[in-house]
Parts: C-alpha cells; structure tokens; sequence
C-alpha cells in the first residue's frame, strides 16, 4: 500500500489539530495556522479540510476565531477513516471481487482475488489500530501506545 500525499496531509493536519485541541474537542485553528505549524501548503490544505469535512472528521466555523475543529475526540478518529475519506476506500488494487462457486474465467483468477480482497482488509484493519490519540502520544514524545487493535 501507498499512502497518497493527500492521505498523508490529512493525517498530519487531524494530528495537529489533536495536538492542539483544548477541551474535548478544542478551539478552532485557522488553515493559516495548520498550514504554518505542519509546512502544507496552504491552498491544498483548505481543500483537504473540505474532504475531511464532508467524511464527518472536523466540523468548521466562520468568522473571527473561526477554523477548523474536530467533530469527535482524537480517540474515535481512526488513520484509516483519515485515509479513505480523502483517498476512497483502502485496497490492495481494483480488481473487483472473486467468483462465486468457483467460476473463473481465467486460471488462478478467483485465488488472486481472494488474496488481494485479504490483503486490503488487513491493510485497514491495522490502520484501524491507530487512533489520532495514539499518534498525538507519539507525537509528544510519550511512550508508544499499544495500538488500538490489541487492547
């Protein structure tokens, strides 16, 4: 798997609205600030924070003090929602979903499949594992957290 540089960006613009949250859910931080704090590019970022935004991930307000917040606690935020929300969904490849009863059209096509249906699952299960809580504690220099999966 290869995390797109919007995935990427995503990521690193949830983590710092985590890192910088006050209260529950926090204060809201202009896109000036995010962009200033994590070196993105400004014009980018806004149109991420529309993406993350339309997923459900932050809520907006306009306005003097207006920004960008996060709509749950950092620790229901998942990097796998992060990154299907503005990537789509998490998979191995587009190769569609395996034959039933063994009706194949081609030699080992239904095995292959099977294996790439596999593979994207446990690619978003372990990023399922990481929450924006868990990579806040990193981020402060805090042991590593067990990721979520195995609690």
């Amino acid at each position: 798997m290869k995390v797109s540089t919007r995935g990427d960006y995503a990521s690193r613009a949830l983590l710092s609205l985590a890192l910088h949250s006050q209260g529950e859910l926090g204060v809201p931080t202009a896109v000036r600030d995010i962009a200033e704090r994590t070196g993105l590019p400004q014009p980018y970022l806004e149109q991420i924070l529309l993406a993350l935004k339309g997923a459900g991930l932050v809520r907006s307000k306009r306005g003097v003090g207006g920004g960008y917040v996060l709509a749950r606690p950092a620790s229901d935020i998942t990097l796998s929602q992060i990154i299907s929300a503005v990537d789509g969904p998490i998979v191995a490849g587009d190769f569609g979903l395996p034959h039933e009863n063994g009706a194949c059209d081609h030699e080992g096509q239904c095995v292959l499949l099977s294996v790439w249906a596999d593979v994207g699952e446990h690619m978003r299960t372990h990023l399922d594992s990481f929450t924006l809580a868990d990579m806040a504690t990193r981020a402060q220099g805090r042991a590593a957290p067990v990721p979520s999966e195995t609690r």
